[in-house]
């Protein structure tokens, strides 16, 4: 009896019958097939209604198996009874009815010899059971004789604790009391009718083990019991420790902890740290990343969990795709498919229907069924980002390739850069082939930095390009960042554009004779360095001093253009490649060495070559608003003619600076994107570009800073000592995403805000200074700036909208 839908026991059956479920990694059906194998009954009937395909599919002939299956699929529901007279004339003897979606280890030929000892008609397959609520009680005489039934009985009628298991063994001649075609049950049709017809029947109370598993509870229970009692069922793999079954092909660290009972499939990947078990089952091409930890738990095939995970009594589904320190509590199910990124928790009792997709930092406290949840638009800040092969697959790529290639309404090239990482060279190669099915021509620069790509979309003059990297951190992540015909990251209407075709596949299509071939860049190095060698004006007053520069950056690439370019201008280079050169400790190295100075400065150029960290002699530090600060001064002490261009959040210095130097300034929107594209405007001029150049090219950069450092006859400690004082803060607090509107919303009631002044997030003025709450478009975080007349009042500032937000976080809706 194969036809089950498990309604009970769904999401583990959404998409799945409930006979194909896995127990230790086989479906629950194949064990009653090697049981009744076992007790050589081969000739096999699996009556079929929802989802048939998938276990014709799995279990085909039989062979393998050792029997012969014949399947009858049922075009409407007839009833268990039903469905076994549809079988028609294979049942010409004696035959046993059996569940494909119980576990037992039943002794069918001592059960058959007692049908037969007793010449019943209809012979049940009885079990004690202390709680029999919820299952069809039977009351036998001390023959075993069949005296009367009871289906699901209260407690006030619960006269017998022996249950009917849903194993009979039949006469053929009990079918001719219905005719084929009726919707007919053994329990409340057929067998009443023979007990009142006084026809044989017998209960055989078994003392093997039986389970049913209709709820996710006795699903659990089921595998449990396997793993830790005696039963005569086979387990499919090598029990290389008391209680520790592992199939072959399957990798175990050293440093991985497992305790028994537990099961591994085959070809498994166990990292360090891992802690397995009790009671841990997983399928066959699971991965568990560093230091997470299962305990009764059940992972189904292909679930791959990052690093830091707490999965506690649930049960993943096929092909789950968990990120890292992702938390999943007892009784929660996560359906086939479904994608659960960084930091999110799902709590007790909770199901995830399949294919669902939970974001960042979410916590999941009730069910989620419909749709999926609450998804950002697929660009965060400035990028398209996830995880290869789980959010960013070859056929996602593809597909954003025509995308992009459709949005241009004329015929030109498309530059595609990036890393040389095998992830990247991945999506890059798909990415390529979605745009040459459009009829737009690809530019392959090959492995390049960012401000590469920039430049070669410049230079060939091209409709615009990506570039794709991955992560120093997080090795798994790609991004793609999306670049117009200025090398800039493409607008936010463009953006939204590129997602509308996405999402409605209206891409255009050319013909195989418009598809055009990729043209292959090799020596983009070359025109690139030539090129930045433009904007330096005293090559020769460089190559007289021959400046030491100590160049370091995590990107090989980034480091062997930065010092081919630097020692083209004529200076003196020390390189060096640094892992993890953002964090604290790290920097705190690099600066100490600075002190010694043996450099006219330190230079750190980001992973992406966009990104310049610039250390003096005395070890200090320029980053980020205070780099910027500094580009301004540049730019201005040389008479350059320019608008000065910062984001809304950034402080106020820039607005004194405007008015010591009778420049205008002009804020705009947080993004990168939006800051680039006012600086590259047609009309901004070159004071503008090297704005550009400055804030998103560190090689080219870094070599306009030297040039200037060079002409006044200074050093990076004297601009820094010029710079003027400001005090400013940042923060981020941690939020669900469905929780960023109700908190803007707040904001603007309690402080009065209207619509008309909202530019981007809630801007609050104090008279200690001001502060920006800005929900953030990648990740589920409220930013915090906040900027004050001294240092004490920029912390305070900072403190209290910081405070302000976890506040409206607490609040229920």
């Amino acid at each position: 009896m194969a036809g089950g839908k498990g309604t009970r026991l769904r999401p583990l059956t959404c998409g799945l019958p409930k006979p194909m479920v896995p127990i230790l990694n086989k479906p629950v059906m194949e064990y009653a097939i090697n049981l009744l194998s076992k007790h050589s009954i081969t000739d096999i009937a699996v009556t079929l209604a929802y989802l048939p395909e998938k276990i014709i599919d799995y279990f085909g002939t039989g062979e393998q198996l050792n029997v012969k299956l014949n399947y009858f699929v049922e075009e409407v529901p007839l009833g268990t009874a039903g469905s076994v007279k549809n079988c028609g004339d294979f049942l010409d003897q004696t035959f046993i009815v059996i569940s494909g979606d119980a576990l037992t280890d039943l002794d069918l030929t001592q059960a058959i010899e007692f049908h037969k000892k007793k010449k019943s008609k209809a012979t049940l397959v009885l079990r004690k059971e202390p709680v029999p609520l919820e299952y069809g009680v039977v009351i036998i005489d001390s023959d075993g004789k069949i005296l009367r039934f009871l289906e699901k009985p209260s407690w006030g009628e619960v006269f017998s604790n022996t249950i009917n298991t849903g194993i009979y063994i039949l006469e053929p001649e009990v079918l001719d009391y219905y005719q084929k075609g009726d919707t007919f049950d053994f329990s409340k049709d057929l067998f009443p009718k023979l007990l009142e017809e006084k026809i044989p029947m017998y209960g055989y109370v078994m003392d093997s083990y039986w389970n049913d598993i209709g709820a996710l509870t006795s699903y659990k229970e089921t595998q449990f019991y396997m793993l830790s009692e005696n039963l005569q069922l086979p387990v499919y793999a090598k029990e290389i420790e008391p209680g520790i079954w592992v199939d072959e092909g399957t990798l175990i660290s050293k440093k991985a902890k497992l305790i028994p009972p537990l099961y591994i499939g085959k070809n498994c990947v166990i990292n360090d740290g891992v802690e397995l078990g009790p009671n841990t089952v997983l399928g066959d091409n699971c991965k568990i990343g560093a230091s997470s930890t299962l305990k009764n738990s059940t992972l189904w095939t292909g679930v791959k969990l990052g690093n830091f995970c707490e999965i506690r009594g649930a049960v993943l589904c096929s092909d789950v795709q968990l990120s890292s320190r992702v938390k999943v509590y007892e009784n929660s199910v996560i359906g086939q498919g479904s994608i659960l990124k960084e930091d999110s928790t799902v709590k007790p009792e909770v199901k995830i229907w399949p294919e669902k997709r939970v974001e960042e930092g979410t916590v999941l406290t009730q069910n989620l069924i419909w749709g999926t949840q609450s998804k950002k638009n697929i660009f965060g800040n400035r990028s398209v980002k996830g995880d290869i092969n789980i959010d960013m697959t070859p056929e996602f790529a593809a597909k954003l390739g025509c995308s992009f290639g459709s949005v241009f309404k004329k015929e030109g090239a498309i530059v595609v850069g990036g890393d040389d990482s095998k992830g990247s060279s991945l999506i890059k190669n798909a990415f390529i082939a979605g745009v040459q099915s459009t009829g737009q021509r690809v530019i392959d620069v090959r492995d390049s930095i960012l401000p590469m790509t920039r430049f070669a979309i410049r230079h060939f003059n091209a409709l615009g390009g990506i570039h794709v990297k991955g992560d120093a951190l997080k090795p798994n992540t790609i991004s793609i960042e999306f670049l117009n015909e200025k090398g800039a990251n493409i607008s936010k209407s463009v953006e939204r554009e590129l997602e509308n075709l996405l999402c409605t596949e209206g891409v255009k299509r050319c013909d195989v004779g418009e598809i055009k071939e990729v043209i292959q860049v090799d020596n983009l190095d070359y025109f690139y360095i030539e090129e930045g060698k433009k904007y330096v004006s005293n090559l020769k007053g460089i190559k007289e001093v021959a400046p030491s520069v100590n160049l370091l950056s995590s990107s090989l690439k980034a480091l062997e253009i930065g010092t081919d370019f630097l020692k083209g201008l004529g200076c003196k280079v020390i390189g060096k490649v640094v892992d993890n050169i953002s964090h604290g400790h790290v920097m705190d190295k690099i600066r100490a060495k600075a002190w010694k100075g043996q450099h006219i400065l330190t230079a750190v150029i980001k992973e992406n070559g966009e990104s310049l960290v610039l250390i003096d002699n005395r070890g200090r530090m320029v980053a980020e608003e205070a780099y910027q600060i500094l580009v301004y001064q540049i730019l201005l002490n040389r008479g350059e003619k320019l608008k000065l261009i910062a984001p809304h959040t950034f402080p106020e210095v820039v607005d004194r600076l405007g008015k010591t130097y009778n420049c205008p300034v002009i804020r705009t929107k947080n993004s990168p994107s939006a800051v680039m594209n006012e600086m590259l405007k047609d009309d901004q001029g070159l004071g503008n570009y090297l704005q550009f150049i400055l804030n998103y090219d560190a090689v080219w950069g870094l070599g306009i800073i030297l040039d200037f450092l060079v002409q006044k006859g200074i050093e990076l400690k004297d601009l820094m000592d010029g710079l003027p004082k400001f005090y400013y803060q940042k923060r981020e607090v941690p939020c669900n995403w469905e929780d960023k509107g109700r908190v803007i919303k707040e904001l603007m009631m309690e402080n009065q805000i209207t619509n008309k002044e909202l530019f981007e997030g809630v801007r609050i003025e104090d008279k200690r200074g001001w502060g920006v709450i800005l929900p953030d478009n990648e990740r589920p975080v409220f930013k915090i700036y906040a900027e004050g007349v001294t240092e004490e009042y920029a912390r305070e500032l900072c403190e209290f909208f910081t405070d302000k937000v976890k506040g409206i976080l607490e609040t229920k809706k």
